[in-house]
């Protein structure tokens, strides 16, 4: 289907638009009133209340009249609880996250591909939690996290391309990648290492290494990482807890080769 649909311009018409307003409210973290939607809104400002109003009406967001503020419905909650039980590596893959946290003791993170970036599915914090950008269901850049890296070298080379050519490459510290030739030089890299390293590529002091959860057929299901600061661990560290996560990402591809994957 092709994404620039002809309703006012916008991509797949009235329910891209909707989904568009979802997506606005549920990035706030938090209530958000009209006149900031409007602000960050390419939709008139009839066009916005009515969306709203419709959302509003189905249940997929709520109203708060005192307030004055829009937030994400429950209907809404059900359909992502549908989807993480349905569609999510996480439920599958708990008891093998768990034992890994416990093994090693630093964060364990599970993460999906979804359009090039990377969707954390799943988190356990370390046994001395580091504040760091991911949690479960956020949603963050494939280019300069290694669970990214390992998901996006292992892709098959059209849809790797693709991937490749859906990254902002914003440097977020020094060490970034910030060209699509450094991206896929690396990833190459990857692919014959079997394994990726976040060199403080996306937070300064965080660092990791990541595995992508492969199928038999070398489809690529998601990946997993295990994650600490600079201040009580180094990337040689970390590479010496290969054998344990890569043992892990088998036994949750293994877990994994009989569900039915959502292409």
């Amino acid at each position: 289907m092709n994404r620039q649909a002809t309703n006012g311009g916008h991509a797949d018409g009235t329910v891209g638009k909707a989904l568009d307003v979802m997506d606005r409210v549920a990035a706030k973290g938090r209530p958000a009133r009209f006149a900031e939607l409007l602000a960050e809104s390419d939709h008139p400002k009839a066009t916005l209340y009515r969306l709203l109003q419709t959302l509003t009406s189905q249940g997929m967001l709520i109203y708060d009249e005192t307030r004055q503020t829009y937030a994400p419905g429950l209907r809404l909650v059900r359909l992502a609880h549908a989807a993480w039980q349905q569609s999510s590596l996480a439920p599958i893959a708990r008891p093998f996250v768990d034992a890994l946290s416990k093994q090693v003791g630093e964060t364990i993170h599970l993460a999906q591909m979804d359009q090039g970036q990377v969707l954390y599915v799943d988190k356990r914090n370390a046994r001395r939690p580091v504040e760091m950008f991911s949690e479960a269901g956020k949603i963050g850049p494939g280019y300069c996290t290694g669970v990214g890296k390992a998901m996006l070298a292992f892709l098959p080379p059209d849809d790797r391309e693709k991937a490749v050519n859906m990254q902002s490459f914003f440097a977020h510290t020094s060490r970034t990648l910030t060209t699509p030739e450094a991206l896929t030089q690396e990833l190459a890299a990857i692919r014959a290492a079997g394994i990726s390293f976040d060199r403080e590529e996306h937070e300064q002091g965080i660092i990791c290494i990541a595995a992508p959860i492969l199928s038999s057929a070398r489809r690529v299901m998601g990946g997993l990482s295990i994650t600490a600061s600079t201040q009580r661990n180094t990337l040689d560290g970390l590479a010496r807890l290969r054998p344990a996560l890569t043992e892990t990402a088998h036994k949750i591809a293994g877990a994994a080769e009989n569900w039915q994957f959502p292409d």
